[in-house]
C-alpha cells in the first residue's frame, strides 16, 4: 500500500513538471531540460570504489546483483536485485528537494530452484526527499572514514565498501539480506572503456562487473528462513543512450565456470530478424585478467523455447554457447521455465531473468551456473526504450 501511495505521487508530480512523460512506458522516453546529459566515449578513467557510485551527468545507470545460492541442506535458490536511475532533468536550479531530477525504480526476485517457484517485486520512487538515492561520484570522498556508497529505494539497499557489498531487500514473506566479498577485480567491458551497442557512436555505456563475489548471509521465501552461501555477479552501468531504435532487445548471460573462469556475453537482436554486429562478450581468466570478444569470436544458438501463459512471449530457455578459440561449447538450459519478472509498478517492461546451468555440450557434465536475462520477447521494442 505505501509503495502504491509513493507511486501515486510521483505520477502526479511528472504531470506537473514533465508534460510529455508517456505514461504507457514508465521508463522512456523522458524529456531532456536544462543542460545535456553527458555520452559513453571513449578514454573514461574507472577508480574503484569511486565508480561504484552513482554518475548524475548521464541519463540512465543500474546496478545488478545476480547469484546462486545454496543452503546447508542443499536447496538451491536464486536471486536477482537490480536498483535503476534515470535521468528527468540535468542541471536543474531549483534548490527545492522536492525538484524533480531522478526517478528510481528497483526489481527484487527470488528464484526457488528447487521447488521451481519465482517470486518478484518491483518498485519506483524518486530522489531528493530520501525515498531513493545513490551516492554520487561527488558524494564519494576517498578520505571519508565511512568510505561506504549506499544505493536505495526505500528499505532495499546496497552498501558497498572497499571490501563487501552489502545487499538488503523485503517484500511480504520474501527477504533478501546477504555479504557479498569479491574474489576477482572489476573488469571493464568493451574496448578502451566503452562497451560499443549500435551504429552510432552514441549507442554505448560504460560498464563493468564484478564477475565472482563470495556470498552469504539469509534468504526468507514464503516465511521460511535460510542460511545460504553461494557465489553472485555484480554488474553496474552508465550512459545516456544505449540502443538504437531499430535494436528490439537483447540475451544477456554472466556465466561462472567451475574451472575459475568467467564469461559475459550478450546478443542484441534487431527488429528484422539479425544479430547487431556490435555484440560481444568478454572471457575472464581465473586470475581475473579480461579478453574481450567480438561477434566474430562467439556463436549462439537457441535450442528449447517456454512460451509465458500470463505475457504470452515465447523465450528460449536453452542455448548452446560456442568459443572455438577457446575450446569451449556449452549447453545452457534454464533452472526451470518460469522465471519471467512482470514489473507493473515500475519500469512496466516483461522481461525473462532467471538462473541457469551450464553444461559441457560434449558429456553432459555441468561446467558452471549463472543467469540469463532476455529482454524485447514481448512485442515492445526495447530499442524505443533505451534509444
Amino acid at each position: 500500500m505505501r509503495s502504491r501511495y509513493r507511486c501515486f505521487i510521483v505520477a502526479a508530480f511528472l504531470c506537473l513538471l514533465v508534460p510529455r512523460f508517456n505514461y504507457s512506458n514508465s521508463l522512456l522516453p523522458l524529456p531532456v531540460l536544462g543542460a545535456t546529459w553527458r555520452e559513453a566515449v571513449p578514454g573514461y578513467e574507472y577508480s574503484f570504489p569511486r565508480d561504484h557510485s552513482a554518475h548524475p551527468d548521464y541519463r540512465v545507470e543500474w546496478w545488478y546483483y545476480t547469484g546462486n545460492l545454496e543452503s546447508q541442506t542443499g536447496h538451491r535458490f536464486g536471486y536477482q536485485l537490480t536498483f535503476f536511475r534515470v535521468g528527468v532533468t540535468r542541471g536543474l536550479s531549483n534548490p527545492s528537494r522536492w525538484a524533480l531530477r531522478d526517478l528510481y525504480m528497483a526489481h527484487f526476485a527470488i528464484s526457488d530452484i528447487d521447488r521451481q517457484r519465482f517470486h518478484s517485486f518491483d518498485r519506483i520512487n524518486r530522489a531528493g526527499i530520501g525515498w531513493a538515492g545513490a551516492d554520487s561520484l561527488d558524494s564519494y570522498r576517498s578520505d571519508s572514514d565511512s568510505k561506504r556508497i549506499r544505493i536505495w529505494n526505500e528499505d532495499w539497499e546496497a552498501k558497498i565498501s572497499e571490501a563487501s557489498h552489502m545487499l538488503q531487500a523485503a517484500e511480504n514473506r520474501y527477504a533478501l539480506d546477504i555479504n557479498l566479498e569479491p574474489t576477482k577485480d572489476e573488469v571493464i567491458h568493451g574496448e578502451n572503456g566503452v562497451s560499443r551497442r549500435g551504429p552510432s557512436s552514441a549507442n554505448a555505456s560504460h560498464y563493468y562487473s564484478v564477475s565472482r563475489a563470495r556470498s552469504s548471509g539469509e534468504i526468507t521465501v514464503e516465511g521460511e528462513r535460510f542460511d545460504v552461501v553461494g557465489l553472485s555477479w555484480i554488474d553496474h552501468e552508465f550512459g545516456t543512450s544505449f540502443l538504437d531504435e531499430k535494436q528490439t532487445g537483447w540475451d544477456w548471460f554472466s556465466i561462472q565456470l567451475e574451472d575459475g573462469r568467467d564469461l559475459m556475453l550478450f546478443q542484441i537482436r534487431r527488429e528484422d530478424g539479425s544479430i547487431d554486429p556490435h555484440s560481444s562478450a568478454t572471457l575472464i581468466d581465473m586470475s581475473g585478467k579480461p579478453t574481450h570478444l567480438a561477434i566474430a569470436d562467439f556463436s549462439l544458438e537457441p535450442g528449447d523455447f517456454w512460451q509465458s501463459p500470463r505475457s504470452g512471449a515465447r523465450y528460449p530457455v536453452g542455448w548452446r554457447v560456442s568459443l572455438p578459440r577457446y575450446d569451449l561449447q556449452l549447453t545452457i538450459t534454464a533452472a526451470f521455465e518460469d522465471q519471467e519478472l512482470r514489473t507493473p509498478e515500475s519500469t512496466g517492461v516483461t522481461y525473462w531473468e532467471g538462473s541457469i546451468i551450464a553444461r559441457d555440450t560434449k558429456n553432459g557434465s555441468i561446467r558452471g551456473r549463472g543467469y540469463l536475462e532476455m529482454t524485447g520477447y514481448t512485442g515492445k521494442s526495447m530499442g524505443s526504450i533505451l534509444r
